[in-house]
């Protein structure tokens, strides 16, 4: 049993197995912060499971379910009808995956309880590869990035799934982006998601692996801030799936090389490739921003 009054306002212990500088620890703290001690996670297969330990060696201060990689969204369905049968409508159930266990091996399951407009949070942090066993490529890994199965001149040529527009079109109460770089903003969010009870809701979090992406531990959060303000990971919120509102608006931008070129993981590229990729961006940012004027809030929040 978790010992609640050793839960005031941090929800992890520290000397925790999280790689140096990682960005899904930091993302895991402001959560918790925001979600307070009422809250239940399930932990698919990923780096959060090795980092949250098995029972009584964890790093955590709240129940945890161990689940397998592709069953989060399935899990976290079903733990919140057992609380519920037990009359516990105040804890928040929160499914906590990376990218491999939401953009791919658990989408089906995700896709299904979202479907059926499950009552809890979906949350993934996204390192944008499968970390926790050797930095392999998802559907999450950005175009022009190498990774161990994108390797030399085999660097990936497919760009990143938009997972929050996937989530968007399931019509579920809220979906949003968030930042390790941005706590405010991040906790702001959990904090509201867990208020709209009675639905799924879905948070990407976007959290730097310095492992992966090689780059110093102490540059974790400047790099997930250069993602923002280059509008490469733009923070907004979706509510119902089709009412938009942006939370930051870089004006003007910071150009997407100087997020790309403190990476080892893009060293490769060439100003052509830069030029292509800044194409890209530019182009799902026009994208956004006609979705927010023909449909919601174009204000920050």
């Amino acid at each position: 049993m978790t010992d609640h009054s050793l839960l005031q306002e941090e929800g992890m212990y520290s000397g925790h197995v999280g790689c140096p500088g990682c960005g899904a620890t930091v993302a895991m703290k402001f959560a918790l912060r925001a979600l307070g001690e009422k809250t239940m996670l399930v932990i698919p297969a990923c780096c959060w499971a090795i980092v949250a330990g098995a029972h009584p060696q964890t790093s955590l201060k709240v129940p945890v379910l161990h689940t397998a990689f592709e069953t989060a969204g399935a899990a976290a369905s079903g733990l919140r009808a057992a609380l519920d049968m037990q009359g516990d409508t105040d804890t928040t159930v929160v499914a906590w995956a990376g990218d491999g266990g939401t953009f791919d091996i658990g989408f089906q399951a995700l896709s299904g309880a979202v479907e059926r407009n499950e009552d809890f949070i979906y949350v993934c942090y996204d390192n944008e590869a499968y970390m926790n066993t050797g930095v392999q490529r998802s559907s999450s890994t950005p175009f022009g990035a190498r990774t161990t199965t994108t390797p030399g001149r085999g660097w990936k040529q497919t760009r990143k799934k938009n997972i929050v527009e996937a989530l968007a079109a399931h019509r579920i109460p809220y979906a949003a982006t968030a930042s390790i770089a941005y706590p405010d903003d991040l906790m702001r969010k959990f904090r509201k998601a867990a208020a709209l009870k009675g639905g799924s809701r879905f948070i990407h979090v976007y959290a730097t692996c310095p492992t992966g992406w090689r780059v110093p531990s102490e540059m974790c959060i400047k790099t997930a801030r250069l993602a923002v303000q280059t509008r490469l990971f733009p923070l907004y919120e979706v509510e119902d799936g089709h009412r938009y509102t942006l939370n930051l608006d870089p004006d003007p931008p910071k150009p997407v090389r100087d997020y790309m070129a403190v990476q080892g993981r893009f060293k490769h590229l060439t100003d052509a490739d830069y030029e292509q990729i800044q194409e890209m961006v530019d182009e799902d940012w026009g994208l956004l921003k006609r979705k927010i004027g023909a449909f919601g809030n174009p204000d920050a929040a």
